[in-house]
């Protein structure tokens, strides 16, 4: 069974987490007896930190290669820990870490071809 684990913002808001206790937190019993969630040193901003600083860099690494996209969307799990803060999850053996890239097409300028499709619509009384 996962127990809690409770972080705080640099604003002081409580921020229970659900981790598996298998993993050893690190922290420490905050509760007399009723085992209350265990408190970490560190705020939940900086336990982010390192997952977000990997969002960047690799954000960064497809938004100015020469792929050029014009979106882009990562995505992937992030699993917090007292001791280590936030790990990216992995999927198997391996970090999980899906990337989707999204091309708009673009309007060459090019004269529209003569046909049905390229002239308007005839309205009513046409």
């Amino acid at each position: 069974m996962d127990e809690l684990v409770e972080f705080r913002t640099e604003e002081g808001a409580r921020v229970l987490v659900s981790v598996d206790p298998r993993g050893g937190t690190g922290a420490r019993p905050v509760g007399r007896g009723d085992r209350g969630p265990e408190q970490v040193a560190r705020t939940f901003e900086a336990s982010l930190a390192g997952a977000g600083a990997a969002a960047s860099a690799a954000l960064r690494v497809f938004r100015d290669g020469s792929l050029a996209p014009d979106s882009v969307e990562i995505e992937f799990g992030v699993k917090l820990t007292a001791e280590t803060g936030a790990v990216i999850v992995r999927g198997g053996a391996e970090g999980h870490l899906l990337v989707r890239l999204s091309w708009a097409p673009r309007d060459t300028g090019a004269a529209a071809p003569d046909g049905p499709a390229a002239r308007p619509a005839a309205g009513p009384g046409t």
